[in-house]
């Protein structure tokens, strides 16, 4: 049974992993569960992976923690080589998404309180987004499901419906500091954003002098066949945060950003006491090892067509119960027109491993180094799934 002394945050199934290998994990019964959301968007290469387990295991023998009292040597060299592949000129680690989120907030306000215009304080964010669980990222993804309780007013957030750049021209005020969005929706419902919206986005943000900041929490580090997801654009933010994959599934976060939108965070404005810690930057750079491969990102996209054909030919044989694909690369969301809920649990029952978005999307995460075979696997166990309820 489910213990006690946790907290009632989570509403866990009765199945208790032992260990994992590649895409699948076992229960301490043997039980074996093809993995198909990767702790939502975390385990990015699937379970065990050798190149990973070395990194952590070979710095875990050296030393922990130093706090950001000191250097940081993997530190360093993991943001040098986040700079060198995006848009960024700096990077700040923290421990989450949230707090990348959160780092990002902050700069956005203090980067116009620098530059002696106090009264831009206000952020605008997208409906049904998602950003987090602290005070400030629920502020700003407005979803009143998450906010309900916890404070008064709209702490200084506006809210617009994500794709639609109108209703963003028409918030957008003198005491704007900036726009936060995802490129793909996550908890939204697999959404990506429409085509030309982020570059209309960007040059709103240039024409009123505001800041563009994207959480790609989710959807970056290669999910969607890109290192990034605004790469499919033509443009470039200035803040974005990062985490799940970063880590490969040890907790890190991290917030990448431009110089002149960082020029504002000094010494004493922001810190982590385990942000950036040797452990967590040493998993990290071999996660990037592997993203960064030759041919890996091709290897996303062709994995991610082969999925959305497979998913396409079950949705066609099973009409009453699933409806179209939709999402980027390997970050999938099917329409459920039975409840989602109830197609989750019996696909677990089948073993395996899926998530849900908003109220009717199944959420497909798989790892990016999965296999045909997998696919396959996946396919004929929905496949069987779909035809038990329509029996």
């Amino acid at each position: 049974m489910t213990s006690s002394a946790l907290m009632a945050t989570y509403a866990p199934p009765e199945i208790l992993f032992e260990k994992g290998e590649g895409a699948y994990l076992f229960t301490k019964d043997g039980d074996k569960y093809l993995d198909f959301i990767s702790g939502i968007a975390v385990t990015a290469f699937g379970h065990n992976h050798p190149h990973l387990v070395a990194a952590l295991k070979n710095q875990a023998d050296k030393y922990w923690h130093t706090s950001n009292m000191f250097r940081i040597e993997s530190a360093e060299k993991l943001a040098e080589r986040l700079v060198v592949n995006t848009f960024a000129d700096h990077v700040y680690f923290g421990n989450s998404g949230a707090e990348a989120v959160e780092a990002g907030l902050k700069m956005m306000r203090r980067n116009h309180f620098d530059q002696g215009d106090e009264k831009r304080t206000r952020i605008i964010g997208m409906k049904n987004s998602f950003h987090g669980r602290t005070i400030a990222t629920v502020a700003a993804a407005g979803n009143p499901a998450h906010t309900k309780g916890f404070f008064d007013g709209d702490l200084g957030c506006d809210h617009v419906p994500f794709g639609d750049i109108d209703a963003l021209r028409n918030m957008i005020s003198d005491k704007t500091a900036g726009v936060i969005l995802e490129p793909v929706q996550g908890e939204g419902g697999i959404l990506p954003a429409p085509k030309g919206y982020l570059e209309a986005v960007r040059k709103l943000c240039d024409e009123t002098g505001i800041l563009m900041m994207l959480d790609e929490i989710q959807c970056g580090m290669g999910r969607t066949g890109k290192l990034f997801a605004y790469e499919w654009s033509s443009i470039e933010p200035d803040i974005l945060a990062s985490a799940k994959g970063l880590g490969g599934g040890f907790p890190i976060g991290a917030c990448l950003a431009t110089h002149k939108a960082s020029a504002c965070m000094v010494v004493g404005t922001h810190g982590s006491t385990f942000g950036g810690n040797p452990l967590a930057t040493t998993v990290a750079n071999a996660v990037l090892d592997l993203v960064l491969e030759d041919g890996l990102l091709d290897q996303v996209t062709e994995r991610s067509n082969q999925l959305k054909s497979g998913l396409d030919e079950v949705a066609a044989k099973h009409p009453t119960i699933l409806g179209a694909t939709q999402g980027l690369g390997l970050m999938l969301g099917i329409k459920c027109l039975v409840p989602n809920t109830e197609l989750l649990a019996k696909l677990r029952d089948a073993r395996l491993l899926t998530g849900r978005a908003g109220t009717d999307i199944l959420r497909l995460l798989p790892p990016l180094n999965l296999t045909e075979t997998h696919i396959r696997e996946a396919l004929d166990i929905l496949d069987s799934v779909c035809t038990e309820i329509e029996s």
